[in-house]
């Protein structure tokens, strides 16, 4: 329970009175916010709106996310990177949850406040920025969103983009403005976090003790969840967890071309269709006692990137769930972790 303890060993530190004081006067911001949207709140006088540009890729993917930013981004963007603000990890995993003081230290370096609009974005669509977003929201800092299609859709919608080299960050605030922008030691939600214990404890239950059991939706390939395909981790076998059901996250989101230039990139699909995509891996009645709050759920993918895709869904459809941070790359690194492999009906699964 690492991660548990590290984020109760933080918490013990702060008087929980001050660490939620600033949460109370914060409005909700929605989750998704389209070019438009975004363009109007930068606009507006009476919005205070940082933008953070949180891109990620694959460790075996050629593309850099922060030379990429260097040399184009959305106007006063700042980079996000996901694998620094982090917690390490005793396998070496990246872009583990980020300690309070971590993440205050990153906010206070955006120069983000309480109070600010957050919006991030990422330069496939929707990929990395949920990651980046359910950070912030465990964080419980609510006035956070993406940017719906990330940098593709905001150029494609023909708004302005900022070219390198990066403008060097603002010094001239006085100190009464400097002091609105130091964010207050923040409070992690640690019931959004699983970690390994909780996991395998998980897995450990029995399948028919009825609602016991977490159902974890798994954001990886059909084929890597049922074991047909290698994992791109040379040596990590593939296969699933206990109480685990496939729902690849590229079944939650739309592809989109831009005619001039064949740039691809995607969008999360509207909530209708999002609750018909749940409704059809559980089923009516487990997707009621999922909404209702009787069957609770924790994501989880390679690494604990795209799970938050799947964590955005539901909570776009009214579902609090989690995320197992380590995820598969986590689980199955250890030699006493249940693999399965294989198709399984949902009976055997939960």
């Amino acid at each position: 329970m690492q991660t548990l303890r590290r984020a109760r060993s933080l918490l013990s530190a702060v008087p929980v009175h001050f660490a939620r004081s600033y949460t109370s006067t914060m409005a909700k911001a929605p989750f998704l916010v389209s070019p438009h949207e975004l363009s109007s709140l930068v606009a507006s006088s009476s919005a205070s709106v940082k933008i953070l540009d949180a891109s990620w890729f694959m460790p075996n993917s050629p593309r850099n996310a922060e030379t990429e930013f260097g040399a184009k981004r959305i106007p006063k963007a700042q980079f996000f990177d996901l694998d620094k603000v982090a917690s390490p990890h005793e396998l070496g995993l990246k872009h583990m949850m980020p300690s309070n003081h971590q993440f205050k230290e990153a906010c206070d370096k955006w120069q983000i406040g309480n109070d600010d609009h957050v919006v991030i974005y990422d330069t496939q669509g929707v990929f990395s920025s949920p990651r980046a977003l359910f950070t912030f929201r465990a964080f419980n800092h609510d006035r956070s969103s993406i940017l719906n299609g990330g940098l593709p859709a905001w150029e494609a919608q023909n708004y302005p983009v900022e070219l390198g080299p990066i403008p060097e960050p603002v010094q001239a605030l006085g100190e009464s403005e400097l002091a609105t922008k130091t964010y207050k030691l923040p409070e992690m939600d640690p019931s959004v976090i699983k970690d390994y214990e909780q996991i395998a404890a998980n897995c450990r239950l029995d399948p028919q003790t009825s609602l016991s059991a977490e159902l974890v939706l798994d954001a990886r390939s059909k084929g890597r969840w049922t074991g047909a395909d290698p994992e791109p981790r040379p040596s990590l076998s593939s296969g699933h967890m206990p109480h685990s059901i496939s729902l690849p996250f590229n079944q939650l989101v739309q592809t989109h071309t831009v005619p001039e230039t064949g740039t691809t990139y995607t969008t999360l699909r509207g909530p209708e269709e999002l609750k018909k995509s749940f409704q059809a891996i559980l089923g009516d009645e487990e997707l009621e006692a999922v909404l209702s709050g009787q069957r609770k759920l924790v994501n989880s993918c390679g690494s604990g990137m795209t799970a938050a895709i799947n964590w955005l869904c539901l909570q776009i459809i009214g579902c609090n769930s989690a995320i197992y941070d380590e995820s598969w790359t986590g689980y199955a690194s250890r030699p006493e972790s249940i693999i399965l492999k294989g198709e399984r009906s949902l009976e055997e699964r939960v």
